[in-house]
């Protein structure tokens, strides 16, 4: 009797086995999963496609029969079953094939070609070849999103004309925006490590309906890597190590990650550590970049000293480090469970267009720079397949912790200020898709929790003795947003598709004002308000040649804790204090899209915006107790505050081409065209702040077995007085001076070459040498000259 059942459960688990024989499909190049792969027999009377893992179950296919394995972008490939070995599937990029997936705009996988707005996409393949040192340059790289920098350890995106806190940064699908993104340029996007990217996604426009506040100008998602299961007996293990020098700053990047994949489980670790140095510029291009003389405490004393090399910006150096942990669970094809640990962590760093500034003649400040910036985040996503009200649903938990702090000290003064800021927030939402015939309906419920802590002190350096002073928000508050949208996608036919949506969203701020330092006319600021927002826009493939793209969307942000309750110096000479009283601006948006496609040998993309913001939040002069001046930190400062004063209105033109001269030669060029205005306090107007000059990229690419090489070009047009928004007229110190001793911005252009081989299969090496003739020159508004002629070298081990 016990033969009988040994031998049956022998048999049921022979069999089991066959019934449920799991392969995975991967991309042969980048070894990634590919979803949506096709598989079907000689006589297509048996079918599969991989899931969004790559996944696929092969037991409904005979063992003798030939399976061909299709997808859009993909060579098509077939083999008989028998001769799929190790579980593994591997297919050839189709390059003349460009109808990739997107994640962004619905937080699920769509075709690019039927989304309605403009989206640009870097994937990890991008960011290896490319070498950028921070995350910021990454987005750079594109050709479509610009860069200012205040500092090294720096980067504020500009998208059509938005910036900080009016664009939303998301890291695997979590917003990253807190209670204080302020007007102002912010570099929190420098916490992201571009080694730990798998695919960064770049809405541009308006992305309110699945995000919500901020989403004005644009969205940059960054999508993580994720661990990969083992798909042979046993434990599979696999990672990668990269070691980056660079010139310029004298940079030293050390990154590793390691895999370890089972049936179920995996689990993927990430760390990065880089160490810059001071940056030097270029030797050719306007003398007033040039620092001449820099401040160094000596014996105890602030003293100017003259700088040996004026081409070196000091202070600018820092260090940073980066961590990741990734576990992933996956008991059947139905659930899936992914866990993210995020540790982030830079080293004090200068803020160096502050040291820079000069006051009669003579350097301001003595010190000025950023404590640590920390970002810690723990991201739990639950994706289940279901039936009924849903194909497939996302559940997002997460809680994300930032630190900052900011320390100032005037040149010769003996008390240094100081103000330290954490907030925590928390995330929950929970996404749907449900296809039915030709619509695919998106929909979901999100509410984001954030809590503002925030101190400030000033130092006696001579004696050490600390005291306390104003904060810079107020202690305590706090920052909800509750939200529920959805979204409708309908293919009318196979080249005309729509899209459209709603987002309700609630906004609660609440904050108490400390009056031990400042007589406010109020104690505390309340808000209670609701934003509906919405787009719609349609996909049109009018012919082989020709597709359109027309979309119309609404976007709005709210006020948050640094618009209400921030006391801070904007510039010399001004302090912005609280208001309580604001309501959310509203962006309404229309944008017109083309792309000419020759055969996949010319492809030319076009797209125009126009973009209206009103209520727009700004910083005006206000009075405080009917007083306009008030004493801060020892200085005479005008009264000013973020007010709900304005309107504005940005319209631009992009335009993209790419020329494949043959499989191994391709020429590729992106250009962009802003423009715009808002309203100043006498009805007039003026240049908006946040207006990039015209910019672009040009790359020619070659491809040989496994040399692959680019000579590109970067270039920027140039912003004279007049083009200026009179904030930065007033700020002289960022900008080269004009025969009338005017600022203006430039124009500059660079020439690089950059080059990869793989030795081995595993064994890569890259070089990029950016800036061959040394120019000197600040991109606009940032507050640092970029770097001088800099060579990066690399080399990246894979096993």
């Amino acid at each position: 009797m016990s033969i009988r059942l040994l031998t049956t459960t022998l048999l049921i688990l022979f069999f089991t086995n066959l019934s449920a024989q799991q392969i995975i499909v991967l991309d042969q190049e980048s070894k990634q999963p590919i979803a949506g792969v096709a598989l079907f027999n000689s006589e297509k009377s048996t079918s599969a496609i991989t899931d969004f893992d790559g996944h696929v179950d092969i037991s409904v296919f005979d063992a003798s029969e030939v399976i061909t394995f299709q997808h859009v972008s993909h060579v098509a490939y077939s083999v008989q079953k028998n001769n799929i070995t190790n579980g593994l599937v591997y297919l050839s990029e189709d390059t003349s094939v460009l109808d990739e997936v997107v994640l962004s705009v619905s937080k699920f996988g769509q075709s690019k070609r039927e989304v309605p707005q403009q989206i640009v996409s870097v994937t990890s393949e991008d960011i290896l070849f490319g070498n950028p040192q921070t995350a910021a340059d990454l987005l750079e790289s594109s050709g479509k999103v610009y860069v200012q920098k205040s500092q090294l350890g720096g980067g504020s995106p500009l998208i059509r004309g938005f910036s900080t806190n009016r664009l939303l940064i998301a890291v695997d699908g979590v917003r990253f925006n807190t209670a204080i993104f302020r007007g102002g340029n912010v570099q929190n996007v420098i916490s992201i490590d571009p080694f730990a990217i798998e695919r960064t996604e770049v809405i541009l426009g308006p992305g309110s309906v699945p995000y919500g506040s901020d989403a004005v100008g644009g969205v940059m998602n960054f999508y993580t890597k994720k661990p990969k299961f083992s798909f042979e007996e046993g434990m599979a293990l696999s990672g990668n190590a990269t070691a980056r020098y660079a010139t310029a700053n004298s940079e030293k990047t050390g990154h590793f990650d390691f895999n370890i994949g089972l049936k179920e489980w995996s689990f993927l670790t990430s760390v990065t550590y880089s160490d810059f140095d001071d940056l030097r510029m270029g030797s050719n291009g306007p003398d007033d970049y040039l620092r001449p003389e820099y401040v160094e405490i000596i014996n105890g004393v602030d003293t100017v000293v003259p700088n040996d090399n004026p081409l070196v910006q000091r202070p600018t150096g820092y260090n940073q480090i980066n961590a990741m942990q990734k576990v992933r669970y996956m008991p059947t094809e139905n659930w899936d469970f992914n866990l993210g640990l995020f540790y982030t962590t830079t080293s004090d760093y200068s803020r160096y267009d502050r040291l820079i500034r000069e006051r009669d003649g003579v350097l301001r400040s003595a010190e000025w720079y950023y404590g640590p910036q920390e970002w810690m985040s723990g991201n739990l996503q639950i994706t289940n397949k279901g039936t009924g009200i849903y194909d497939e649903s996302n559940l997002t938990l997460s809680f994300q912790n930032f630190k900052e702090s900011r320390n100032d000290r005037d040149l010769g003064a003996t008390t240094l200020f100081e103000t330290d800021e954490e907030v925590n927030a928390y995330t929950a939402g929970w996404d749907f898709t449900k296809k039915f015939g030709k619509n695919t309906l998106f929909y979901g419920l999100e509410y984001v929790f954030n809590k503002v802590n925030s101190v400030g002190q000033q130092t006696d350096v001579s004696t050490g003795v600390s005291s306390p002073d104003a904060s810079r928000y107020p202690d305590g508050s706090t920052w909800q947003s509750l939200a529920a949208y959805a979204s409708l996608q309908s293919k009318f036919t196979d080249n005309l598709s729509f899209q459209g949506g709603l987002r309700y969203n609630q906004i609660l701020v609440d904050a108490t004002f400390d009056t031990q330092f400042f007589n406010f006319p109020f104690s505390e600021a309340n808000i209670n308000t609701g934003a509906l927002t919405g787009s719609a826009g349609f996909a049109w493939q009018a012919s082989d040649i020709l597709g359109w793209k027309l979309n119309f969307g609404t976007a709005f942000r709210a006020p948050n804790i640094d618009d209400i309750g921030k006391i801070f110096d904007s510039e010399p000479g001004s302090v912005v204090v609280p208001n309580p009283n604001l309501k959310p601006e509203y962006a309404y948006n229309g944008e017109l899209g083309a792309t000419l496609d020759f055969s996949k040998v010319v492809t030319i993309e076009m797209s125009t915006f126009y973009t209206v913001l009103n209520d727009a939040l700004v910083r005006r002069d206000f009075s405080l107790n009917g007083e306009t001046e008030i004493d801060y930190q020892g200085e005479a400062s005008t009264v000013q505050a973020i007010q709900n004063a304005a309107k504005a209105e940005v319209y631009g033109f992009e335009v993209g081409m790419e020329i494949n001269f043959s499989e191994a030669l391709q020429l590729t060029s992106q250009y962009n065209i802003t423009d715009g205005f808002s309203e100043e306090d006498d009805g007039t107007r003026a240049p908006s702040r946040h207006i990039a000059p015209m910019f672009g990229n040009t790359h020619l690419l070659f491809k040989w077995n496994k040399l692959k090489l680019d000579a590109f070009g970067e270039y920027n047009g140039q912003f004279d007085f007049e083009d200026l928004a009179p904030s930065q007229q007033s700020n002289a110190f960022l900008y080269a001076l004009d025969e009338n001793g005017n600022p203006f911005a430039p124009n500059w252009l660079t020439l690089n070459f950059g080059a990869q081989y793989d030795i081995t299969e595993a064994l890569q090496v890259n070089a990029v040498l950016e800036n061959i003739t040394d120019e000197r020159y600040r991109p606009y508004s940032s507050g640092i000259a970029a770097a001088g002629r800099n060579l990066i070298v690399a080399a990246s081990y894979s096993f």
